[in-house]
C-alpha cells in the first residue's frame, strides 16, 4: 500500500476548480492533469506500508480528529513547485489558516511516533492540479505562467473530514481508495 493522509475537497468545489483551470489544461494538455474527483490537500505522504500499519494509522486519525474542530480554508491562486519558470507540480494555493498549521504539526508528530520520517521542508499547503513529467521548454513554461496569472478562482471550503488514502498505480494514473476517514471534532 502507498498511504497518505489528506483533507478531501467537497465534490462541488473540486468541480468548480476543474472548470476554472480549463484554460490551463488547454494551454498545455501534455501535463498530467489531476481529475476533479482526485483533488485533495495532502497533509502527509507516508509512502509504502503493509496492511499491518493501517490499524495504527487509523488510530492516529481518530485521536487527531478528536482534538481538532472543523475549520474553513480559502483556495486561490495558481503556482508551481519550484516555480512557474521550471514547473514540476502545478498547484492551487491554500491561504493561511492557523488551524491547518496546527493539524499538520500534530500529523507530523503522530506519524513520527509510529516511526515515519518527519518532513524536513516547511509545510506549503496546496492542491495539486498537474504534474510535469519532463521539463518544459521555456516557451511552454512562459505560456503556462501567462495563463496561470489569468485564472481567477477563489473559494472558501469547510473542512470537516480527515482521510487516510491508499494510492494504487494504474494504467490511467493513480487510483485513490479511502482506507479510513473520520470527522473533525468527533461530530
Amino acid at each position: 500500500m502507498r498511504l497518505f493522509l489528506a483533507l478531501e475537497l467537497p465534490p462541488a468545489t473540486a468541480d468548480e476548480i476543474h472548470a476554472a483551470i480549463a484554460p490551463l489544461r488547454d494551454a498545455d494538455p501534455g501535463l498530467a492533469w489531476v481529475p476533479a474527483h482526485k483533488l485533495h490537500l495532502t497533509l502527509k505522504f507516508l509512502g509504502d506500508a503493509d496492511e499491518s500499519r493501517v490499524a495504527g494509522l487509523a488510530s492516529i486519525v481518530e485521536k487527531l480528529v478528536a482534538r481538532h474542530r472543523p475549520f474553513e480554508l480559502t483556495l486561490a491562486g495558481i503556482g508551481a513547485f519550484p516555480n512557474l519558470r521550471r514547473p514540476r507540480v502545478v498547484w492551487m494555493g491554500v491561504e493561511g489558516e492557523s488551524r491547518l498549521e496546527l493539524l499538520h504539526h500534530d500529523v507530523e508528530v503522530a506519524a513520527a511516533d509510529l516511526g515515519y520520517e518527519v518532513e524536513g521542508r516547511p509545510f506549503r499547503p496546496h492542491v495539486t492540479l498537474a504534474r510535469v513529467r519532463e521539463p518544459l521548454a521555456a516557451d511552454r513554461a512562459r505560456a503556462l505562467a501567462r495563463v496561470a496569472r489569468a485564472v481567477s478562482y477563489s473559494a472558501t471550503v469547510f473542512v470537516d473530514r480527515f482521510t487516510l488514502f491508499d494510492s494504487a498505480a494504474g494504467g490511467s494514473g493513480a487510483h485513490y481508495r479511502r482506507v479510513h476517514a473520520a470527522t473533525l471534532g468527533g461530530r
